[in-house]
């Protein structure tokens, strides 16, 4: 993980230390404060289900064609829907931590499926109706509005703790692995 968080390192030549890096991938979230090479402070981690689980299972459940990944697969549908027109609530907002979890987002998915009788079991969304795809849609949309502002909750409140403990940060990376 050490080894990602510093690629910024390598694209930005004035990066310097301390900064904060945010590492997502589909099975963990890492928020870290890299105070020096070899030298960081876990912010956040991933309690039960990571982001990239989240998307690949909703997709899923969408049913869309995940062959190139649940995250891409869902953001593509998500673009045809409305992002409030489904109130998911954010997980944890009432933890005051920097740790993640999506676990508690994935079952409202589920509940929005099933209590709109969408089959999406036993048709694709490249064969469903016009009105079953816009219902999709919506639940995509919103479900990934929620995601992202779980991920912007903690990332601002990993800002502020590592500000307390290193007030000369200056930079914040995002990064994307696969290595799980």
């Amino acid at each position: 993980m050490e080894a990602h968080a510093l690629v910024s390192r390598l694209v930005n030549k004035d990066l310097d230390y301390p900064f904060l890096a945010l590492l997502i991938s589909g099975g963990h979230n890492l928020l870290v404060l890299a105070q020096n090479l070899g030298e960081y402070v876990q912010l956040g981690t991933t309690i039960d289900d990571a982001i990239g689980e989240a998307y690949d299972k909703s997709a899923r459940w969408l049913g869309l064609d995940i062959q190139k990944g649940g995250g891409p697969a869902l953001e593509e549908l998500a673009l045809e829907g409305d992002p409030n027109s489904i109130n998911f609530t954010v997980p944890m907002r009432q933890h005051k931590d920097c740790n993640f979890s999506y676990a508690g987002l994935k079952t409202p998915v589920r509940l929005a499926i099933e209590s709109r009788n969408l089959c999406t079991d036993d048709i694709p969304i490249s064969s469903a109706t016009e009105e079953d795809r816009q219902l999709r849609a919506n639940i995509a949309a919103s479900f990934q509005r929620i995601a992202v502002l779980h991920l912007e909750d903690r990332c601002q409140r990993a800002v502020e703790w590592a500000l307390k403990m290193r007030p000369s940060i200056k930079n914040f990376g995002c990064f994307r692995w696969c290595c799980f």
